[in-house]
């Protein structure tokens, strides 16, 4: 049998469960879940090996309409999943209106690409609106493949990974066998501490931050991390730390806990809060921030 391998972009809208997709075809968490939208701030690999074939799942930030340099970068981040895909999977849900977004969604549709449409979040709703839905993006989309899937109870994940591996292109593999992904253990401590700060943080608050890690240092029973949560103004320093530093506890608390599970290593995490100012409109400091 000739080996398989190829990239295949999840794309889509804010908050049809695409990260939780890209985790359920993975088997591991790689991209941070919240309720919230533009939790996906990057493009995050997660690859799947076999024998037979390599399969490079990608996750992106749901499409959105920029307002300033970081939502920006995030749309790039979309763009580009346009550009290397060898099938797209479009993810949408029993929710979402089928005139959002149609410039971007019409691109997906005419892409040289094979299509695989994901209607997600069947579990939320009945077989009869589910059926709309599959004849509703059978019109849209005729040449596209329609799954119907829920990601978070992994209902029907067989079928689009059948499908998956049948649209996949012949060819060697792009990483090492043994890769995860192609992000560094840095990312994944940045993005587990902002998964916390979306989850604990209301209004703009969650938005204004971005974790950096300052120092990673690795021994046989510990790693130690220091890290900063930045901010983009004065006044929003102490409602990350809270009374007495009850908020940021709570934050590095959590953030251990997950940590440890990741690593499968004892966590010490040292957290400071500082602040870049308007770093989300400021170039060098997206840059610096891995926003490029």
């Amino acid at each position: 049998m000739a080996h398989k391998s190829g990239f295949v972009n999840i794309i889509g809208n804010p908050n049809v469960g695409k990260s939780t997709l890209m985790n359920a075809l993975v088997g591991e968490k790689i991209s941070i879940i919240t309720s919230k939208s533009q939790t996906t701030r990057h493009r995050i690999l997660g690859i799947v090996n076999s024998e037979d074939f390599q399969i490079i799942y990608s996750d992106t930030p749901g499409f959105i309409k920029p307002h300033y340099k970081l939502q920006e970068a995030m749309v790039n981040f979309s763009v580009s999943a346009l550009q290397d895909a060898d099938i797209l999977l479009y993810v949408t849900d029993v929710y979402e209106k089928d005139d959002k977004n149609t410039e971007f969604r019409d691109k997906v549709i005419k892409h040289q690409a094979p299509v695989i449409i994901v209607i997600n979040k069947i579990d939320l709703s009945s077989q009869e609106k589910v059926q709309e839905l599959i004849d509703k993006w059978q019109k849209i989309a005729p040449k596209a493949h329609i799954i119907p899937t829920s990601a978070q109870y992994k209902f029907n994940l067989d079928t689009l990974f059948d499908k998956i591996l049948e649209l996949l292109p012949e060819g060697p593999a792009y990483f090492p066998k043994d890769s995860l992904t192609d992000k560094t253990e840095r990312f994944f401590v940045e993005e587990i501490v902002r998964e916390k700060i979306l989850k604990f943080y209301s209004k703009e608050i969650p938005y204004s931050t971005q974790a950096i890690v300052e120092e990673f240092k690795e021994y046989d029973d510990i790693i130690k991390i220091r890290l900063n949560i930045f901010v983009e103004r004065e006044s929003q320093k102490p409602i990350i730390i809270g009374s007495k530093g009850t908020a940021i506890k709570k934050v590095g608390t959590e953030a251990r806990k997950d940590l440890e599970d990741f690593f499968e290593k004892k966590i010490f995490l040292d957290m400071h809060v500082k602040v870049a100012k308007n770093w989300r409109t400021n170039d060098k400091k997206l840059k610096q921030f891995g926003y490029e």
